[in-house]
């Protein structure tokens, strides 16, 4: 097999690059060790920024999005109960975000990709990539017990965290920076209607909730926890009890209690490998970076790393230059970092850590009321919560 861009995962960044390609003409073939129904049943990010729209409606996707996308022209912050509203859209000059499930993205990337001939190849097992430092790169895969091999002029690593693609770049090349966070996420799903039309980020002597949604029927709340806790020492009654403690009263009046259909608890980290290209092979997406899930990045900066590399690959075909593909990497790692100290500045103003005494505790305190009363202070937070322009 033949063609001219390979890409390693069919998440959103592979995928968004894929549908990307095909637009200008330009070949490629999915590989993805798991099938569609995994794929798109994992349970992610919520919360879309306007570049993210704007791709899905540039690449004619935005059908349902537009139909079903919650827009929020804000958010809140709560310290113990007291709940203040950023008007995001007022300080940004008309910028929002749109809450649609990354569940409901895929499927949408998925059910488009067949008529378009996004070519996709599902249960694509053991993985390996080879030539990457020469000008024939290729992959190999067993497919049904066959062995399986494509040639291409480059490979795309969208694989995750664990995936392969950034697992062959030579340790004596690549450079990775981590934060581990000494606490957890643990998330609910259920059908109810949310507590407030926009959501809640609340600091709670207890630690950190959130207050989020799916639809107008379907809500999705996290409270930071301990990352030795276990699912099943978490009834659904003890997590709403917690959810409650944490909102405060003015939110927890609002909370309509339900049976919940997913449960999970995710650790949170924050990461980074530099460069995100070597040879005829790029990252992207999550085989990049991780970032917290507070602020709700992740998604994002796939959607901003393929927009970069798309444009490069069209330049590269097109005009027969390179330059696009030589400054990739400096280029999206120069967002990354930003939404990474944005994530990170976030989840350290929200959270609860271990070894956190008074001092620090009135620190927090500190800054939230500083965001409260300080419009300045406030539009910073807006400018990076619904997105830093692409450069």
């Amino acid at each position: 097999m033949k063609t001219q861009v390979a890409i390693i995962g069919a998440g959103p960044a592979g995928m968004f690059l894929a549908h990307m390609l095909r637009t200008e003409g330009i070949d490629s073939v999915v590989l993805e060790r798991r099938d569609r129904d995994y794929v798109e049943g994992r349970v992610r990010a919520g919360v879309l920024e306007q570049i993210a729209v704007d791709v899905m409606r540039k690449l004619g996707l935005a059908d349902r999005l537009d139909r079903e996308g919650l827009v929020h022209g804000g958010t809140n912050l709560s310290l113990d109960g007291e709940i203040f509203h950023i008007d995001m859209e007022k300080l940004t000059g008309g910028s929002t975000v749109t809450v649609y499930g990354q569940q409901e993205v895929m499927f949408d990337l998925f059910e488009a990709a067949g008529p378009r001939g996004v070519n996709i190849v599902w249960n694509a097992d053991n993985v390996s990539l080879h030539g990457l430092d020469s000008d024939k790169p290729s992959v190999r895969w067993t497919e049904e017990g066959a062995q399986k091999e494509l040639q291409c002029d480059f490979v795309v690593g969208c694989d995750g965290f664990h995936g392969v693609s950034r697992q062959s770049i030579p340790d004596t090349v690549l450079r990775n920076f981590e934060r581990v966070y000494p606490f957890g996420w643990l998330g609910i799903l259920a059908d109810v209607p949310p507590c407030n039309d926009e959501l809640i980020y609340a600091n709670h002597e207890r630690g950190f909730a959130l207050a989020s949604m799916r639809s107008p029927t379907r809500s999705r709340y996290y409270i930071q926890c301990a990352l030795d806790d276990r699912l099943e020492d978490w009834s659904d009654d003890r997590v709403w009890d917690e959810v409650c403690l944490r909102l405060g009263p003015t939110a927890a009046a609002k909370v309509v209690r339900g049976p919940s259909f997913e449960k999970s608890i995710a650790p949170l980290r924050s990461f980074v490998a530099e460069p995100m290209r070597w040879g005829r092979l790029f990252l992207a997406g999550d085989a990049a970076h991780i970032v917290p899930p507070t602020g709700a990045k992740g998604l994002n900066l796939a959607v901003s790393d393929v927009t970069y590399l798309s444009e490069a690959l069209v330049e590269h075909y097109r005009e027969r230059s390179a330059a696009g593909l030589d400054n990739y990497s400096a280029r999206a790692l120069a967002r990354v970092w930003k939404a990474e100290r944005f994530s990170w500045w976030f989840t350290s103003i929200t959270h609860r850590f271990p070894n956190m005494d008074g001092f620090d505790r009135r620190i927090q305190m500190a800054e939230l009321d500083y965001i409260r009363g300080s419009e300045n202070a406030q539009r910073v937070l807006a400018e990076n919560y619904v997105g830093l322009p692409l450069d």
